[in-house]
């Protein structure tokens, strides 16, 4: 199957990391992602879709991003097992959970210092 890409949709998310092998085990254990490897400094992460796309990456550099870029956002069935999940594989949730009008959500960091979000309905 071929993915297809849709005009003006997010199609790719790259996250800057300072220690590849440390991401790729953090986001695994913690999310259930996968990754393709494309060397000593990049990593490509797998669709859950299971269709062979990539729906980001992780790029290996000790510059690491400028602060205030975009915030990436995660869905979760269950935010509660999923904050446990993010502390087990070495994150550090640094906000919530806290309620907002569609449902519940948690920021977190990364072991890269990488700040993402996970949002539930409820």
């Amino acid at each position: 199957m071929t993915p297809t890409s849709q005009h003006h949709s997010i199609d790719y998310v790259e996250l800057v990391v300072q220690d590849l092998d440390a991401a790729r085990r953090f986001y695994g254990e913690a999310f259930g992602w996968t990754f393709v490897d494309y060397g000593p400094t990049y990593a490509g992460i797998s669709s859950p879709s299971g269709d062979g796309s990539e729906v980001g990456g992780l790029l290996l550099s000790d510059q690491g991003r400028p602060p205030g870029g975009p915030l990436v956002l995660l869905y979760s069935d269950d935010l509660d097992a999923t904050q446990q999940a993010i502390t087990a594989a070495g994150g550090a949730v640094i906000q919530g959970p806290y309620e907002f009008p569609g449902g519940r959500r948690l920021h977190f960091t990364d072991p890269s210092g990488n700040e993402l979000g996970v949002w539930a309905a409820s």
